[in-house]
C-alpha cells in the first residue's frame, strides 16, 4: 500500500518573504525520517511578500498499514488545525484525500477511503476539500472505474448509502470514469434525467461510450455513442423520451458518423 499525506509547516516561516517556499522547506526538514515515510514532496504558492501557501506529500512504505493510515490521519488533523495555511492529503491504495481541521469531516473522508480501496470497482479517486463562496462544507470527488458498468454503479453509490459507500456530508461535485463519463449536475445535484437517457439507450443497444456531465444551460447534458448498426432514430427517441427536460442537451450518436 501506498500513501501520500499533505502535512501543514511550522510556524517558523511565518516571517518570510517567499513564505510558501519557506513552508515547503520547513515541511520537510520537520517530517525527515518519520517512520512508514519513503518519500516526502512540497508544493509552494507566494502569493504575495510574507504571504502563501504550501502543500507537502508524504508517501508511505508500500505494505503501510490501515491503522497505521488512520494514526497519521489524526496527526494530520492536528496539524492542519495548527497551520492554516497548509493542506493536508493522503492517499493510499491509489485514493487520495485531503485532511481537514473538522474532525467529523475528517472521519467521514477516512470511512470513504477505506470502502473505495476495497471497492474492486474504482481503479482510482481523488477526494478534494473544496469551498466555495459560502458553501465551506464542500467535496470535490473524482474516480476512475474499472469498465463503464462500474463507473455508474460507484456513482450511484456515492450518492445514495447502499452497500458500499456513504455519501459525504455537504455539498458534493462528483465525476466518475471509466468507459463512461458521469458527472453531477450545474447545482451538484444527481443527474437522475442524463443517466436516465443513458440507461433508456443501453438497455436497447450496446454503447461504446457516452459523457453526462454538467451543463450551466440545461443544467445537465448527454452524449451518447452507441454501436454501428443500431438504430439512431429510435436511440435518439428512446433517450430523449426518457429525460424530457435537457431537450436538445441530449444527443446520440453512433460509431461511424461524423
Amino acid at each position: 500500500m501506498s500513501l501520500a499525506i499533505v502535512l501543514g509547516l511550522p510556524t517558523l516561516a511565518g516571517c518570510a518573504i517567499d513564505k510558501g517556499t519557506a513552508l515547503a522547506a520547513d515541511f520537510e526538514e520537520s517530517w525527515a525520517g518519520t517512520p512508514d515515510v519513503a518519500k516526502i514532496h512540497t508544493t509552494k504558492n507566494n502569493t504575495l511578500p510574507f504571504k502563501g501557501t504550501s502543500t507537502g506529500t508524504l508517501t508511505l512504505k508500500d505494505g503501510t498499514s490501515a491503522d497505521r493510515v488512520t494514526g497519521l490521519v489524526g496527526e494530520m488533523r492536528k496539524y492542519v488545525t495548527r497551520h492554516d495555511k497548509t493542506r493536508g492529503r493522503i492517499e493510499a491504495d491509489g485514493v487520495t484525500f485531503t485532511v481537514v481541521a473538522d474532525e467529523r469531516r475528517t472521519g467521514e473522508v477516512l470511512a470513504l477511503w477505506r470502502s473505495l480501496t476495497a471497492d474492486d470497482r474504482v481503479a482510482i479517486a481523488d477526494i478534494h476539500d473544496e469551498p466555495w463562496k459560502e458553501a465551506t462544507d464542500r467535496w470535490r470527488i473524482e474516480v476512475t472505474a474499472v469498465d463503464a458498468t462500474g463507473a455508474l454503479a460507484v456513482f450511484k453509490d456515492m450518492y445514495a448509502e447502499g452497500d458500499r459507500h456513504r455519501p459525504l456530508s455537504g455539498v458534493m461535485v462528483l465525476r466518475v470514469k471509466g468507459g463512461l463519463f458521469v458527472e453531477s449536475d450545474f447545482n451538484d445535484r444527481f443527474p437522475a434525467e442524463a443517466i436516465a437517457a443513458y440507461e433508456a439507450v443501453l438497455a436497447r443497444y450496446p454503447v461504446v461510450g457516452a459523457t453526462l456531465r454538467r451543463d450551466a444551460v440545461s443544467g445537465s447534458a448527454v452524449s451518447i455513442v452507441v454501436a454501428e448498426g443500431a438504430d439512431l432514430d429510435d436511440a435518439r427517441e428512446r433517450a430523449r423520451r426518457a429525460a424530457p427536460n435537457l431537450g436538445t442537451a441530449v444527443e446520440v450518436t453512433s460509431v461511424g458518423t461524423d
